[in-house]
């Protein structure tokens, strides 16, 4: 079959299924693009020659690979979105969100152009010409954060190079950014493929079983502890092991705490979920993990929020037990592992302790302790005046009171994770979409579309406050053109609230963290910035309602919630006192603090720094 290089790839694409649990999936599901000269003649003329690949345009290339991890979350994993780009800066915009896509183990399929194999002509637009090597290009920025990286520079390499990169997007514990960089010459030339290539193939995702050692010494570890925790990382979710964890915590009496990636895994109500875990986490989950003395780690990859950065697990005794699909994940914190898919660890756990429960006083303790830590989510969200201005936690409320499991809220920086990961009563696995292991400004309103082409008919909120809003609004655009009804929350507090607070905790006064005119000595410290974020959002096509109290909060919200259009609720925030406000850090997170200054404010940071380094401990 005489096809193009690119003609080939798509309609290779085009062909490849998921298989679990006896559902099939699409593996690409669509292609994102925005086309230059490094792709338009080669990857564009393709889609338009095999158009049975669903295509949307994109506006930002950052944006699109946001997008489709957006997608492929929403999808646990079992279908992605490829994206591809010109040469030069198309290509080298991917880095963002090829990091954020390997990082948190989700698939995205990249084809970013490169430049001419056979070197025509020397240097081309746009080409990095290095003195030392001639076989380099921008593309190899990629090569870091990808699971999967080729250049494509003969048609007949396609073979080998697309069958490896499939097999990486579908596989649960290699899976990630996949690059293959497609020369512009390459892309264009003609080959004979063998049909074979072109057939229907479908990619089985494994669930593989324990070791049956690492099985029984797992149980037994749990069997014997005192004060046993779970904690449920995003493997949880994306093994869609939700109903195995509820069974085996129901069973056992074992409270489960979630990792911002994990939470979700049980709803908010479960007798067995005590919430967030570590430095966003209640106080509930980190008084349980500090005086845990057996963790069974279920999917996470232990960041340094999850663990406090080491200072989190007391227990002079503690012991940890790692289910993770990845082996390398699993042997952390110096952990018993257990390498397996999710579900099924946890379902042969729960068979090998049918027979065991914890002690009622230690299910009445962390129920109690459970019971507090809801009466202050309900201070944070009390509402004594509706004709206030909100703060942030008040908005949350209010959208609290207004969602219902259908609805999924994405967020991915700024101070709205820790409220969010503290507060929030997630209602269904697939409610809280916040991405935390990149932390990723500007990931929100892609992701925001990519999860609505993933789940049409459920309303998706992309809440962001001004600082994100300015680092990647593009997609309004997309959400627009395809009709989607995004629901996007503006939170107005001129400036990065998250960092001025982090700021003003190590000693930096807040320096460079407000939105301000700059002062007549210098300073940033001048009447905040005149800007509306809300005309610039209706600029791009959406209809923006501003409310100015929390009774008109109550109300944009709602009409935003069942609009059919891509609606947004521009809101002023109110800053909120330490009654009214978010609770604080219930653990430590390290941020080196300058160990000499003249300024007294890093002097007391310091002292407070240098208490909390004493407690780190390593796991070993």
């Amino acid at each position: 079959m005489r096809l193009t290089v690119a003609q080939a790839l798509v309609r290779f694409l085009a062909a490849q299924y998921t298989e679990r649990d006896g559902e099939r999936h699409r593996l690409i599901a669509a292609t994102w693009g925005i086309f230059g000269h490094g792709n338009v003649a080669g990857i564009g003329q393709a889609l338009v020659e095999e158009d049975h690949m669903p295509f949307h345009q994109g506006r930002n290339e950052q944006a699109m690979v946001h997008a489709a991890v957006g997608h492929a979350r929403r999808t646990n994993r079992l279908s992605a979105h490829a994206v591809t780009t010109s040469i030069g800066p198309g290509a080298t915009n991917l880095v963002t969100g090829a990091a954020l896509a390997t990082v948190n183990h989700l698939p995205v399929l990249l084809l970013p152009g490169d430049t001419f194999a056979t070197r025509p002509a020397d240097p081309v637009l746009q080409q990095l010409q290095l003195p030392y090597a001639g076989d380099v290009s921008v593309n190899d920025c990629l090569r870091p954060v990808s699971r999967y990286f080729d250049r494509v520079t003969r048609p007949e390499a396609l073979v080998p190079a697309a069958l490896a990169a499939v097999r990486v997007l579908a596989d649960p514990a290699e899976t990630g950014a996949v690059t293959l960089a497609l020369p512009q010459d390459v892309q264009a030339e003609a080959y004979d493929w063998p049909e074979q290539f072109f057939a229907e193939r479908v990619w089985r995702v494994r669930r593989p079983s324990p070791d049956e050692d690492e099985l029984d010494a797992a149980a037994t570890a749990i069997a014997r502890a005192a004060r046993p925790l779970i904690v449920a990382g995003g493997g949880v979710r994306h093994s869609a092991a939700e109903e195995a964890l509820s069974d085996l915590a129901a069973r056992t009496g074992i409270p489960v705490a979630s990792t911002q990636a994990g939470k979700g895994s049980l709803p908010h109500d479960h007798p067995q979920d005590v919430g967030g875990i570590g430095h966003t986490g209640t106080a509930a989950a980190d008084h349980l993990a500090r005086t845990a003395d057996l963790v069974l780690g279920v999917g996470t990859r232990w960041t340094d929020f999850t663990t406090a950065s080491g200072t989190l697990f007391g227990h002079p005794d503690v012991r940890f037990v790692n289910l993770n699909i990845a082996a390398f994940d699993s042997h952390k914190m110096a952990a018993l592992p257990l390498v397996a898919d999710a579900r099924e660890g946890l379902e042969q756990l729960h068979v090998l302790l049918e027979q065991h429960h914890v002690t009622e006083d230690y299910v009445h303790e962390y129920a109690e302790e459970k019971l507090r830590w809801e009466a202050r989510v309900d201070a944070a969200y009390a509402v004594p005046d509706e004709d206030a201005r909100p703060t942030q936690t008040q908005v949350l409320g209010v959208l609290d009171t207004l969602v219902d499991a259908s609805d999924i809220l994405i967020n991915a920086a700024g101070s709205l994770p820790g409220d969010l990961h503290k507060l929030w009563r997630t209602r269904s696995p697939e409610q809280y979409h916040v991405e935390y292991g990149y932390s990723c400004m500007g990931y929100e309103i892609p992701a925001a579309v990519g999860a609505l082409l993933a789940a049409p008919g459920r309303p998706v909120w992309a809440l962001v406050g001004d600082g994100t809003y300015l680092m990647n609004p593009t997609e309004i655009v997309t959400a627009v053109q395809e009709r989607l009804p995004l629901k996007l929350v503006i939170l107005q507090n001129h400036g990065y609230a998250s960092i001025g607070g982090l700021s003003e905790a190590v000693g930096a006064e807040r320096y460079g963290t407000d939105y301000r005119l700059r002062a007549d000595d210098g300073s940033f410290t001048g009447p905040p910035l005149p800007i509306d974020l809300g005309a610039n959002a209706a600029s791009l096509g959406m209809r923006v309602l501003r409310p100015r109290t929390i009774r008109d909060l109550r109300e944009a919200l709602a009409d935003a919630r069942v609009a059919t259009d891509p609606t947004c609720v521009y809101v002023e925030t109110e800053t909120a006192d330490s009654v009214s406000g978010p609770p604080p850090a219930q653990a430590w997170w390290d941020v080196p603090v300058a160990e000499i200054s003249t300024r007294p404010s890093a002097v007391k940071a310091r002292e407070e720094y240098d208490r909390h380094v004493t407690a780190r401990r390593r796991h070993l």
